[in-house]
C-alpha cells in the first residue's frame, strides 16, 4: 500500500493525501498551469533576445555598407557603439561581441575578450556552437556549457553567477562564404531566475523548478537527465532543508555538488541509480503529470509530484526537458478549515461528554432527589452549548478572521494602484488551511505583477530610446529633404536661365537665316554669333546634368534613411506587441485574484490602452513613411524624366554646333544650314520648355515631403509623450531594486 515508503513514512502521508483528495484536480491545475507557463517564458525570452540580435545584425550591416561586416567591425568604432548601444538594451547579455571567418574577436562589449582566437575545427565549448552555425548557416542557440570569461564578465542580473553560458550565435555569410558572426552571452543562471521567482514561489518549503537534458543534439557530450539550471536546493539560503553545496543526506548517501548545478548534477534516484521517475517519464512520453499518493523518489529520495513536459527554444538543436515539483508532504500538508472546526468540535465533545457522566454519577451517588439531578443535566447540558461553540469560535473562527483581515490590509495598500510590489505576506504566520493558501497565492500574484511591471518599465524604455531614434531620423530627413529642395530651385533656375538662352538662340538663329538670303556676306558673322549661343546652351545643359545627378545622390541618401525610419518603426512595434502581451498577462494574474486583484486589473486595462495608442501611433509614422517613399519616387522619377531631356537637348545642341562649324567652312549650304539651325533651335526650345515642367513638379514632390516629414516629426512626438505617460504610471508601483536592474 506504501509502496517504496515503508509504513512508517508512508502512513502519515497517506493520511494527508485523503484528508485532501477532493483537491486533487486543483494541485493537477496548479502544476499543469506551473509548467506551461514557464516553458512559454523561456521560449517567449529566447525569441525576445534572438530579436535584439536581428536589430543589432541589420545596424551593423547598414552602417558598414559596401564593405564587408567583418572588415567594418575590425575597423570602425561605429561597430562598438552599435554593440554598446545593444547592449544597453538587453539587460541579460554581459557580452556582445563579434568573431571574424578566421575566429578572432575582433569588436566586443568586453575590453579583455578582444582578440581572442577560436580554432573552428574544435568540438569543445564556443567552438563547437561556431562551428554548427557555420556549417548549418543558421542562427544558433548553443549551451549550456562552461566559459571562463563568463564568470569573468560577472553578471548583470542575477545574485547568482558561475561560468555556466548560453550563447546567441548570429552567423554572417556573402556568397555562401562564412564571414563570421554576431554572438551575445547570457549566464546560465538567468535561465534559473526566469523560471524560479522565488519571492512568489508556491511552494515554499520544497517546491522547485529545474531544466534538463531530454535529447543531445549538438553536444552529444550532456547526458539525459543532466542538469541544464541552478536548482534552489544549491542555495544555501534556503532554509528548509539540506542543500546542495553542503549535501542533501539521503538513506543511500550523500548527494551534492562541487561548483553549482547546472551540468553538473544528474537527477538519477540515489536508491535505484537510475533516472528518477519524473525525469524517466518526461523523457520517454514527453511530458509527465503525477499529482497523487506516494508520489515518486526524485534525486534527494524524497517523494515528489509534479508536472514535466520537454519543449525546444527558437534557433536551439537540443531537446529539453523541465520539471514543476513539490515535495508530496507540503503539498497535501494543508487541514481545511472546516476539517479544523469539525476536530475542534469533537475535541470539545470529547472532553465534556465524560465531565458530565461524571456529574451524573455523582449526583446519583450523593442520592439526590430527580429534581436537582434534572436541574443539573439542564444546565450542565446549557453550559455545553454555550462553552463548545465559544471554544471553537475563540481557536478557530476568530483566528482565521484575524488572518483574512491581515490579507485584506495587505490587499488594500496595493489594490488602487501605486502601491508597494517590494512586500509580501509572511506565509509562515498563517496555519495549514486556506488562508495561507490564499497568501501564497496572493504572494504569487504579487511577484508576477512585479516581474510583469519591470519587463513593463524596460519596454517602455526601449521604446523611448527608439522613438529617440526616430527623432534623429526625422530631423536628419528633413535637414536632407531641405538640401534637395535647394538644389531643385537651383536646377529650376538653371533650367529658366537656359530657355532664356535658347530663345535668344532661336531669335538669332532666324534672323541670320533672313540676313543670309539678303547679304551672303554677312553668314559667317551670324553663324559666330550663333555658335556662341550654342556654347552657352551646352554649358547650362552640363551645369543642368551635374545639379540633377547631385540631387538624386541626396534623394539616394533620403531612400536610405527612410528605411531606417522603417526599421526603428519595426522595433517600436515589437515592443508596443510585448507591452501589449504584458498587460494581458497582468489582466490574467489580477483576475486570478478576483476581487483582491481589482485594482491591478485597472492598471494592467491603462496599460494596455497605452500599447494601443504606440501601436496606432507607429502605424501612423509607417503610413507617413509609406508616403514620402511614394513622393521620393514620383520626384526620382520626374528626375529621370528631366535627365533624359537635358541628355536629347545636350545632343540636339551638339549637333546644332557641328552644323554650325560645316556652315562656316562652306559658303555654299549656309542657307541650308541656317534653315536647320532654326529648325534645331525650336526642337531645343520645346526640350527645355519639357524639362521646365518636370523641374516644376519635381519641386512640387519635394514640398510634399518636406510636409510628410513635418507630420513623421509631430507624430513621433505625441508616441514619445505616450511613453511617457506608460512611464509615469509603471512608476507609480514601488520595485524591488534587486529584480529592477533585470
Amino acid at each position: 500500500m506504501f509502496d517504496w515508503l515503508g509504513f512508517r513514512t508512508g502512513l502519515p502521508l497517506w493520511v494527508s493525501c485523503r484528508l485532501n483528495r477532493n483537491r486533487i484536480g486543483d494541485v493537477k491545475e496548479i502544476f499543469e498551469g506551473i509548467a506551461a507557463t514557464r516553458a512559454a517564458l523561456l521560449q517567449d525570452w529566447a525569441a525576445e533576445y534572438w530579436g535584439h540580435m536581428g536589430r543589432l545584425r541589420q545596424r551593423l550591416e547598414q552602417e558598414a555598407g559596401e564593405r564587408s561586416i567583418a572588415e567594418f567591425a575590425a575597423s570602425e568604432a561605429g561597430a562598438h557603439f552599435q554593440l554598446e548601444e545593444a547592449y544597453r538594451r538587453a539587460v541579460h547579455f554581459t557580452e556582445l561581441f563579434f568573431v571574424d571567418g578566421d575566429g578572432a574577436v575582433t569588436a566586443t562589449t568586453y575590453a579583455p575578450h578582444l582578440g581572442q582566437g577560436y580554432e573552428l575545427e574544435s568540438r569543445g565549448g564556443l567552438e563547437l556552437g561556431l562551428s554548427h552555425a557555420s556549417s548549418s548557416g543558421g542562427r544558433c542557440l548553443y549551451g549550456p556549457f562552461r566559459d571562463e570569461i563568463t564568470l569573468a564578465a560577472g553578471p548583470r542580473t542575477s545574485s547568482f553567477h558561475d561560468r555556466v553560458t548560453l550563447m546567441f550565435i548570429e552567423p554572417f555569410f556573402k556568397d555562401g562564404k562564412w564571414l563570421g558572426a554576431l554572438c551575445g552571452r547570457v549566464p546560465g543562471d538567468v535561465l534559473g531566475d526566469l523560471i524560479q521567482r522565488e519571492s512568489g514561489h508556491v511552494y515554499p518549503d520544497s517546491g522547485d523548478n529545474y531544466l534538463f537534458m531530454a535529447k543531445p543534439e549538438l553536444d552529444l557530450s550532456i547526458e539525459p537527465g543532466v542538469a541544464l539550471s541552478r536548482s534552489r536546493f544549491e542555495d544555501r539560503t534556503f532554509t528548509h532543508g539540506d542543500n546542495l553545496k553542503d549535501g542533501v543526506r539521503t538513506d543511500y548517501g550523500i548527494v551534492k555538488v562541487e561548483e553549482h548545478t547546472e551540468l553538473e548534477l544528474k537527477f538519477t534516484d540515489p536508491s535505484t541509480g537510475e533516472l528518477h521517475p519524473g525525469v524517466a517519464n518526461t523523457i520517454r512520453s514527453g511530458s509527465n503529470l503525477f499529482v497523487e499518493f506516494p508520489g515518486y523518489s526524485d534525486y534527494r529520495h524524497i517523494p515528489v509530484i509534479g508536472k514535466g513536459v520537454t519543449f525546444r527554444l527558437p534557433h536551439h538543436p537540443d531537446l529539453w526537458g523541465m520539471m514543476c515539483e513539490g515535495d508530496l508532504e507540503e503539498v497535501y500538508r494543508i487541514r481545511g478549515i472546516d476539517w479544523q472546526t469539525r476536530r475542534s468540535t469533537m475535541l470539545s465533545l470529547f472532553v465534556s461528554v465524560p465531565l458530565f457522566a461524571l456529574l451524573m454519577l455523582a449526583l446519583v451517588l450523593m442520592e439526590s432527589s430527580a429534581a436537582v439531578v434534572g436541574a443539573v443535566a439542564v444546565g450542565a447540558y446549557t453550559a455545553l452549548g454555550i462553552v463548545v461553540p465559544m471554544l471553537s469560535r475563540r481557536r478557530i473562527t476568530r483566528r482565521t478572521a484575524e488572518r483574512l483581515g491581515a490579507v485584506t490590509r495587505f490587499i488594500r495598500l496595493n489594490a488602487e494602484g501605486g502601491g508597494d510590489l517590494t512586500q509580501r505576506l509572511r506565509v509562515e504566520d498563517y496555519g495549514q488551511d486556506e488562508t495561507r493558501e490564499l497568501a501564497k497565492w496572493i504572494n504569487n500574484m504579487i511577484d508576477s505583477l512585479e516581474g510583469i511591471m519591470l519587463r513593463v518599465r524596460l519596454a517602455s524604455g526601449d521604446v523611448r530610446l527608439s522613438q529617440g531614434e526616430l527623432s534623429v531620423k526625422a530631423v536628419e530627413l528633413a535637414s536632407n529633404t531641405e538640401r534637395v529642395g535647394e538644389a531643385m530651385g537651383q536646377m529650376i533656375a538653371g533650367t529658366a536661365s537656359q530657355l532664356k538662352d535658347i530663345e535668344g538662340a532661336k531669335a538669332s538663329a532666324f534672323e541670320m537665316r533672313q540676313q543670309l538670303q539678303e547679304l551672303e556676306e554677312q553668314a559667317n558673322r551670324e553663324i559666330g554669333v550663333a555658335r556662341s549661343e550654342v556654347e552657352r546652351i551646352g554649358e547650362a545643359m552640363h551645369d543642368i546634368s551635374r545639379s540633377m545627378e547631385q540631387s538624386g545622390q541626396k534623394i539616394g541618401g533620403l531612400v536610405g534613411a527612410v528605411n531606417q525610419v522603417r526599421e526603428v518603426l519595426g522595433a517600436i512595434e515589437q515592443i508596443s506587441s510585448q507591452t501589449h502581451l504584458l498587460a494581458l498577462n497582468a489582466s490574467i494574474e489580477a483576475a486570478r485574484a478576483g476581487e483582491s486583484g481589482r485594482g491591478f486589473a485597472v492598471v494592467a486595462g491603462e496599460i494596455r490602452k497605452l500599447s494601443e495608442l504606440t501601436r496606432q501611433s507607429t502605424e501612423s509614422v509607417r503610413n507617413i513613411i509609406a508616403q514620402i517613399y511614394e513622393e521620393m519616387e514620383r520626384t526620382t522619377a520626374s528626375m529621370e524624366e528631366g535627365g533624359q531631356a537635358v541628355e536629347s537637348g545636350r545632343l540636339l545642341v551638339e549637333a546644332a554646333s557641328g552644323m554650325l562649324m560645316a556652315a562656316a567652312a562652306g559658303d555654299g549650304r549656309k542657307q541650308e544650314v541656317a534653315g536647320e539651325v532654326a529648325r534645331l533651335m525650336e526642337r531645343i526650345a520645346e526640350v527645355s520648355l519639357l524639362n521646365r515642367e518636370t523641374s516644376a513638379k519635381a519641386e512640387l514632390h519635394m514640398q510634399e515631403l518636406q510636409r510628410e516629414m513635418a507630420r513623421v516629426k509631430a507624430t513621433a512626438g505625441e508616441a514619445e509623450a505616450i511613453t511617457g505617460l506608460l512611464e509615469g504610471m509603471v512608476a507609480q508601483f514601488r520595485l524591488t531594486e534587486s529584480r529592477r536592474s533585470g
